[in-house]
């Protein structure tokens, strides 16, 4: 077998006999999911109306089945929004690759936040352990 970047594994019958294959390329057409995630001060309506922009500016991207725009969950750090597409296979690392660019950069331009995790740590004063 040769995985999509180009490298062969070799796979004993017995291991393979029992198991579950993914095959990515046996159909024609694939999902692309992207997670965005927003700061929980952020407008969701204003995450996906300029992640739907994105997404209707890549050529690659297929129409049909529609594109979907959801909460997907709200995370430690982030609201995070699915962003799924559909492409032919052959274009799958070109469109993942291209919206995550146009998705950042467009976030930036409309002022979405992007944000990273963060732990807030309490220190509490008084004497110290013997």
């Amino acid at each position: 077998m040769k995985t999509g970047d180009g490298i062969y594994i070799v796979a004993p019958n017995s291991q393979l006999w029992g198991g579950a294959l993914t095959n990515f390329s046996r159909n024609p057409t694939r999902r692309v999911q992207i997670v965005l995630g927003i700061d929980y001060g952020d407008s969701i309506d204003l995450a996906i109306e300029t992640a739907k922009k994105v997404v209707e500016a890549e050529p690659l991207g297929l129409k049909d089945p529609e594109p979907q725009f959801v909460v997907g969950e709200m995370a430690d750090s982030s609201v995070n929004i699915f962003v799924r597409v559909w492409v032919n296979s052959p274009d799958y690392w070109t469109v993942f690759f291209n919206l995550n660019k146009a998705l950042k950069e467009a976030c930036d331009e409309a002022g979405i936040s992007i944000p990273f995790p963060q732990r807030s740590i309490h220190i509490e004063s008084g004497e110290p352990p013997k």
